[in-house]
């Protein structure tokens, strides 16, 4: 065979052989990322990987001339500069809060829990009549700040003469960070309770959404923090429990997600380290508590942006080429690592339909009509909880059923203040425990 023809294909498989070295150190980097749950920033994985690419190099160019030895080093160089990213940070790994509002100051509270928490207060305004009652808002998450859009939101409320509270659940936001293996639903529970104690103004109004809604079911069958609640607004639960988190069931009418443009802005999923960090969190393969990235390093990184098509998920599909801006990327804040334990907890969780039973707090239940949520997670809640009094079903919203389109934020607070005024709703109670059967199957 004529060299011109040997020396392509020798050169082709020398080639592929360094493709497969460098291939092969990387996931053997990554298998030792996860078995090492990222120990020393990812140093400990970095430091074994490079020796044993020393070492193959070495065997692979024992028979051959000093040059000739040099050669099987050359992968080896690229895998240990791609793996060594990983361990770089490209952020402070000490937490950065985000700056203050410039529409409402920001406080803090420590709760008889340790938690020391962001808070903010909407005093009443408006011409209407004062509500005696105070107004306590959870927002989704878990452990994310709140945004813009809800802050608006809860400007309306105290438009309306609700004196409103909202605070940013540990770790979220600009309250403080928690230890890792302090984050759970338990905790988010009883630092409800502490809040409310804390305000000394007696028991509260509290509206919980998504995730803040399950922390409210969760209060609801905890007669201790119960206690301090007058009434409970559930608007688009998540899962209650391990049991209901298991629940296999259908969404609400189709939502924006995969149809609207993609988020613009910058993404901590396009830097090798918090794409690795951040993945194998999600897939369960490192721990919230990995030392990969830390918790503060990991919530300075994430950003809106790297929410992806779960922001178009919370709107319904026809506005999908008009979904709002959520949030400033000064004000935005989310730490994945800790959202990920707290849900964990509730996954780990046993039912709590037999203490849920025994409620006896006036509740609310509101369900969107493009809802991303289960809707066999709303259903039960409805099912088990005897003291849920109301459910309005709210046409042309997704999940995020106050958020500034059309008439949407007057609807959605015309049906929360009716409730909390123990007035008519505005809309037909619907479903009922009855209707939950033909709800399930209509309604998909």
């Amino acid at each position: 065979m004529p060299p011109s023809v040997i020396r392509p294909s020798r050169l082709a498989g020398r080639l592929l052989a360094a493709t497969a070295a460098v291939v092969g150190l990387v996931a053997l980097f990554l298998a030792l990322i996860v078995a090492t749950d990222g120990a020393g920033s990812g140093s400990a994985a970095w430091s074994a990987t490079a020796g044993v690419g020393v070492v193959a190099a070495m065997w692979r160019g024992r028979r051959r001339s000093w040059r000739g030895r040099l050669v099987p080093f050359l992968p080896v160089l690229v895998a240990t500069a791609l793996t060594l990213s990983v361990c770089v940070p490209t952020v402070p790994t000490t937490r950065h809060h985000p700056p203050a509002l410039s529409f409402v100051a920001t406080e803090h509270m420590r709760l008889s829990t340790g938690s020391r928490v962001a808070v903010y207060h909407y005093p009443p305004t408006g011409n209407g009549p004062r509500q005696r009652t105070p107004l306590v808002y959870l927002n989704g998450g878990p452990v994310r700040g709140i945004s813009v859009l809800d802050h608006h939101f809860l400007q309306r409320l105290a438009g309306q003469g609700y004196d409103v509270y909202a605070y940013e659940q540990a770790g979220g936001g600009r309250s403080d960070l928690l230890p890792m293996n302090q984050y759970s639903i338990t905790r988010s529970v009883h630092d409800l309770g502490a809040f409310v104690d804390e305000l000394g103004l007696g028991r509260a109004d509290v509206l919980g959404f998504s995730s803040g809604a399950v922390v409210l079911t969760r209060a609801l069958a905890d007669p201790t923090v119960a206690d301090h609640l007058r009434r409970a607004v559930i608007a688009e639960p998540g899962p209650m429990d391990g049991p209901t988190a298991r629940m296999a069931g259908q969404k609400g009418r189709p939502s924006a997600r995969d149809i609207a443009p993609a988020m613009t802005g910058p993404r901590s999923t396009r830097v090798p380290r918090y794409a690795v960090a951040f993945g194998l969190m999600r897939l369960g393969l490192l721990s919230p508590d990995n030392g990969l990235v830390g918790q503060a390093e990991g919530d300075n990184a994430f950003t809106a942006a790297d929410l992806g098509s779960d922001t178009a998920s919370a709107y319904c599909a026809r506005d999908a080429h008009r979904i709002p801006v959520e949030d400033t990327a000064e004000n935005f804040s989310f730490s994945a690592a800790a959202s990920l334990r707290v849900q964990r907890t509730i996954q780990d969780s046993p039912s709590v339909t037999p203490q849920l039973r025994r409620s006896r707090t006036p509740a609310m239940l509101m369900i969107a009509e493009c809802s991303s949520q289960i809707r066999q997670w709303q259903t039960t809640l409805l099912a088990d909880n005897p003291a849920v009094q109301r459910t309005q079903y709210m046409p042309g919203v997704g999940h995020h059923m106050w958020n500034g389109l059309g008439d949407n934020d007057q609807r959605a607070a015309a049906v929360i203040t009716a409730f909390l005024q123990d007035k008519p709703a505005p809309l037909p109670d619907y479903p009922t425990r009855a209707d939950i059967p033909a709800f399930l199957r209509d309604h998909k």
